[in-house]
């Protein structure tokens, strides 16, 4: 997708949504690290809001994260989270742990697989969540989503509803920011949440109210991609409520640029400003199925994942594909996406694994020759992105200057009006 933009209008905000997959969060770690140091600024510089579920969860809650000493400033750089990945993906996913999983999987659905072993498979099959727990706590220690430089927004879905009647309109107007779908008020199935922190807007009264949850519960529960992971149990605090238990499974599942475009972002942005919105790509995997393949599946092929879990994949793409036409139409020339097709049929040199769980040497290197390939296809966006970036930051640091001028002149005002008045 080409976009080009000259310039930044005086009211400009930009929302970033990484997408989640695993370990291909390295992808858009690699296109990040190359925009910073294409600007010599850190991406919580000139972004102004942060979304995305999963493994963007992790991203964009690191980048936003404040310096423990320079409180002003982001504490990683781009550069960091790509180490983090590369340091830590073949523990939180151990090599081929999972995918003597899919296989045992596969042999069940040959019929193969006696019952009390498809009982002990299911009850073991999950990564270990330690692994990644402690390499969360690492990365953000005791930090609260409160606590985020600029706006940032973590999804999740709750799968126990039964808290939801709970959530009620606070007195006054406004919201909560943790949004849900209005249909399911009423009933106790699950429910969509984005966690928010909102930075970029005028904090007037109780409609931007942050909920008091850890940096880690909030990312973990984003993470927690069902199969891999187990669900989430974390609790969360509203002003003026008491607290709330969430059973949280992997925000992937409903969330995708489309969905936190029209659910959560439009609202964000403030009356008479532009969107612009750039999207980081953690690689396409929505395939073509011959009639002739999905027939032949039958009721457990469709979820076999020797077939690439047809299903599921369809389930996960579906929405995007029914929302993207409208997306791009409103967004136009604002928007900015860089991805592009992993699967063998896109013809690219150097594609990565779309397997989320391959935390191999050679992966995490094709990883990295995609996100240049990505790079070099859309040099010129690149460029333009950049540009619109720093332009943004611009403008930040000059609206922070004349509102420091206007603060000191009004302290300067005020104390000769006390003077005056005393003589």
């Amino acid at each position: 997708m080409s976009n080009t933009s000259d310039s930044v209008p005086q009211k400009t905000t930009i929302a970033l949504f990484t997408y989640g997959g695993g370990m291909r969060g390295l992808i858009p770690a690699h296109i990040m690290s190359r925009i910073e140091d294409k600007t010599g600024l850190r991406m919580a510089d000139m972004v102004d809001i942060f979304t995305g579920p999963s493994t963007g969860a992790i991203l964009n809650a690191a980048m936003t994260l404040r310096h423990p000493e320079h409180t002003s400033s982001p504490r990683f750089r781009a550069r960091h989270m790509v180490k983090f990945y590369e340091r830590e993906g073949h523990k939180i996913f151990p090599s081929d742990r999972f995918r003597e999983f899919r296989g045992i999987v596969h042999d069940f659905n040959n019929r193969t697989l006696k019952l009390n072993q498809l009982n002990w498979l299911f009850r073991h099959g999950h990564y270990d969540p330690s692994n990644l727990g402690r390499a969360l706590k690492a990365l953000y220690g005791d930090a609260r989503l409160a606590d985020s430089l600029r706006t940032l927004v973590v999804p999740t879905y709750n799968i126990d509803g039964e808290q939801l009647r709970i959530l009620e309109t606070p007195e006054g107007g406004g919201h909560d920011w943790v949004a849900r779908g209005r249909a399911s008020l009423d009933d106790y199935g699950g429910h969509a949440l984005w966690m928010s922190n909102i930075r970029h807007m005028p904090q007037n009264g109780p409609s931007l109210r942050t909920p008091d949850v850890s940096l880690y519960d909030a990312v973990m529960a984003s993470c927690a991609a069902p199969t891999y992971f187990p669900c989430h149990h974390f609790k969360v605090r509203y002003p003026g409520k008491r607290e709330i238990s969430y059973t949280g499974i992997d925000g992937c599942v409903f969330d995708n640029p489309c969905i936190s475009y029209l659910g959560t972002i439009r609202k964000m942005i403030p009356p008479h400003n532009k969107l612009v919105m750039l999207v980081l790509g953690t690689g396409y995997t929505n395939k073509a199925i011959k009639k002739d393949d999905w027939n032949s599946y039958g009721a457990l092929g469709v979820v076999d994942p020797v077939n690439d879990l047809p299903l599921i994949n369809i389930f996960f793409h579906a929405s995007e594909s029914a929302l993207m036409e409208s997306f791009v139409d409103d967004l136009g020339k604002d928007l900015h996406v860089f991805n592009g097709s992993i699967l063998p049929e896109s013809g690219r040199a150097y594609t990565p694994s779309p397997q989320i769980d391959d935390a191999s040497p050679e992966n995490l290197e094709r990883m990295r020759l995609f996100a240049e390939a990505l790079m070099e296809e859309n040099s010129r966006q690149l460029d333009d992105i950049c540009h619109i970036l720093t332009s943004n930051r611009d403008r930040r640091e000059e609206e922070r200057h004349q509102s420091s001028i206007g603060d000191r002149m009004k302290k300067y005002f005020t104390f000769f009006g006390e003077r005056e008045t005393v003589e």
